[in-house]
């Protein structure tokens, strides 16, 4: 950027950040308009990567140039990284991103950072957050809303807080109250049938031969090539896209970038909603997936 411009720079971010996400968008859509994405064509870009590195540390650029970085780390852009890349930009460029929702999702991180700042959760406090969340309605497409709306439905079922729940509540108000831009939420807490469950299966039963898996977010232990390789060899069969028919969705533990906003990013969002309509996939923690893998003596 030139000297001259930096002045004005402070002035201009929400339309920065538009012109720079829908030239995203732009590239990637023509790069890939004949189904066949070429060196040259990753080169290009490349550069827009190189564009936008003065803004690599600044939200939400610190969400979006690693999930790109990541996908052309091998030189190829796969559909699924296509497709993972635009969800995400979609996801920053909509209205739930900007004005009024975005000042007021800050607001409610620090309402729960309020509520856990003395160690103790109480029911009037749930209650509390539960009028805070019914005066701001408007939030109800943005993550985390739904989310703690079911949690304080489900815990204050029985109108009152038990150990566990306790606990649980805990764990998620703090995490999501500390989280930075390059962390993720990887078990939050779920409501079904009105009992408060995690995301993630709990102790769940893993089994390789004949059974598929996919990868989301970025292993703490092991390359994607490395993990596939010892499912592989038990007889698994590693995909790269989330359908009624897979088995197991892998989260791993340093999760994806993306998601400090973008809820749980793209997988995961199309695996909670294919289990809600009645998919028997099973999301597990990849840890799970190390115990189970040492187990086989993988």
């Amino acid at each position: 950027m030139h000297t001259d411009h930096r002045g004005y720079f402070k002035f201009t971010g929400r339309a920065r950040l538009d012109k720079s996400i829908n030239s995203l968008l732009g590239i990637i859509e023509g790069i890939s308009v004949d189904s066949n994405i070429n060196k040259e064509e990753i080169g290009f870009l490349n550069m827009w990567l190189e564009e936008h590195q003065e803004l690599r540390e600044r939200h939400p650029y610190s969400e979006l140039i690693p999930v790109v970085e990541n996908a052309l780390s091998d030189g190829i852009l796969a559909v699924e990284e296509q497709q993972d890349i635009l969800w995400l930009c979609e996801k920053l460029r909509s209205t739930e991103f900007f004005d009024k929702a975005t000042a007021d999702i800050q607001r409610l991180n620090a309402v729960l950072g309020g509520i856990t700042a003395d160690g103790v959760i109480t029911e009037a406090e749930l209650y509390g957050l539960s009028d805070w969340l019914s005066d701001h309605d408007h939030l109800k497409t943005c993550w985390p809303y739904e989310e703690i709306e079911s949690l304080i439905t489900g815990v204050l079922s029985d109108k009152k807080i038990d150990p566990v729940e306790q606990k649980l509540l805990k764990e998620f108000f703090l995490e999501f109250t500390t989280i930075l831009d390059n962390r993720t939420i990887v078990n939050p807490p779920m409501v079904s049938d009105g009992n408060v469950t995690g995301l993630c299966a709990v102790c769940p039963e893993i089994t390789f031969s004949e059974r598929s898996f996919c990868l989301t977010g970025a292993s703490s232990k092991y390359s994607r090539s490395e993990f596939s390789e010892k499912i592989q060899r038990l007889g698994g069969r590693v995909v790269n896209s989330v359908s009624a028919k897979l088995h197991y969705l892998i989260i791993g533990a340093d999760g994806n970038p993306c998601w400090a906003y973008a809820c749980y990013g793209r997988k995961v969002e199309k695996a909670v909603e294919l289990r809600k309509n009645g998919a028997h996939l099973l999301l597990v923690h990849e840890n799970d997936v190390h115990d189970a893998l040492a187990d086989e003596g993988v």
